[in-house]
């Protein structure tokens, strides 16, 4: 199991990136969901990993996450 999945449960954002992921992936669901949603993405059987540096790149369907390694917070979401 990745690592990063070991650890999905510490996955939060701020309050900017809310905004920014909602923004970007065009999401309408509330603000409390969105991370939520992220992590659901995220755990999907046919996301992709990739470690580089202190971010993990996560591409999930149509979007890619960027994830703070250390920190676990999600940084932003945009469609690949």
């Amino acid at each position: 199991m990745n690592e990063l999945l070991k650890r999905i449960d510490e996955i939060h954002t701020t309050p900017m990136g809310i905004d920014r992921i909602k923004h970007n992936l065009a999401l309408t669901c509330p603000d409390s969901a969105v991370v939520d949603w992220c992590k659901a993405k995220i755990a999907a059987p046919e996301s992709e990993f990739v470690l580089k540096g202190k971010n993990w790149y996560i591409t999930s369907g149509s979007a890619v996450f960027t994830l703070n390694k250390y920190s676990m917070t999600l940084i932003t979401a945009k469609r690949s």
